[in-house]
């Protein structure tokens, strides 16, 4: 898994693509993200790295002071924790921003929906209500009975009732990143997201999306090792072909040496015996 973000919801607006196609964004903006404290698998069973959002100016009480004093930070708004697969590259104090992510991808964003306060089973659960007349008296909007006879004697839980509407942890899945201010620590999503104007996300890399993104620290090392690894290899292609050349070359020039050696071998022998005849035939005995 990868770390995510901290955003604050500013509003909704419209955005042009390079199409000239107008899409329905929500604005996101980043405020002092930082890494705050880590977790270990060997301490504390899994690993993990905790990201903090804005700035804290108001009276704070003593624990957080002594957390704030002994990790040399300031004191911050709201923190969440993201699981990590290697968090062994982060420490306290390291600053994220928006740069996170890339325009394009896609993300999942997870906050508290807007509380509506107390509400009926028609507009919570969508019931479709009781008939208009012939004796349905004042229980038009009514959801009709909830419990049983004498056994169990009870309602359930998690009976579809009236009650508190929402204000509950919501994930929008599957958004994408229409486009990334990164002087402003801005990020455009297509669509809406959950939560009020000012409430706090959690944006994360869409789990049901196979994406690959390489913009991390780590990532990027891995990129320019893999890159490095691959220049030498085509530095190392193209000399095996001149050496194949020189080979092809060098032998085609010792088949002639050879040749010429051999030619020259003959010649010798030829007029070793022509002098050999002639010495004969001088000298007859």
């Amino acid at each position: 898994m990868r770390e995510g973000l901290l955003a604050e919801k500013v509003g909704m607006s419209r955005f042009y693509d390079k199409d000239k196609i107008n899409h329905s964004v929500t604005v996101l903006q980043v405020r002092d993200c930082q890494v705050v404290s880590l977790k270990n698998y060997d301490k504390d069973g899994y690993n993990a790295v905790t990201l903090s959002h804005g700035s804290y100016s108001k009276s704070i009480n003593k624990p957080f002071k002594e957390f704030l004093k002994k990790n040399k930070l300031k004191a911050f708004f709201h923190s969440k924790e993201f699981r990590l697969t290697e968090p062994s590259r982060f420490k306290v104090g390291d600053k994220l921003s928006v740069s996170n992510f890339i325009v394009g991808q896609f993300v999942d964003v997870t906050s508290n929906s807007i509380g509506k306060g107390f509400a009926g089973g028609m507009k919570r659960h969508n019931f479709s209500g009781n008939r208009a007349t012939h004796g349905v008296s004042i229980s038009h909007r009514s959801h009709g009975s909830t419990g049983q006879c004498q056994d169990p004697g009870k309602v359930f839980k998690g009976k579809k009732m009236a009650g508190r509407l929402g204000n509950k942890k919501t994930t929008i899945q599957n958004l994408k990143i229409l486009n990334i201010d990164t002087e402003n620590n801005l990020i455009i999503l297509k669509g809406a997201v959950p939560g009020h104007k000012g409430s706090i996300l959690k944006i994360v890399d869409a789990v049901k999306k196979n994406q690959k993104i390489s913009i991390n620290e780590g990532i990027n090392k891995n990129i320019n090792e893999e890159s490095s690894s691959e220049t030498p290899q085509n530095i190392n292609t193209n000399p095996p072909e001149k050496v194949t050349t020189t080979t092809s070359e060098n032998v085609e020039n010792d088949k002639t040496q050879k040749n010429v050696e051999n030619n020259n071998v003959k010649e010798d022998e030829k007029n070793i015996q022509l002098n050999t005849d002639s010495k004969q035939t001088e000298n007859p005995k």
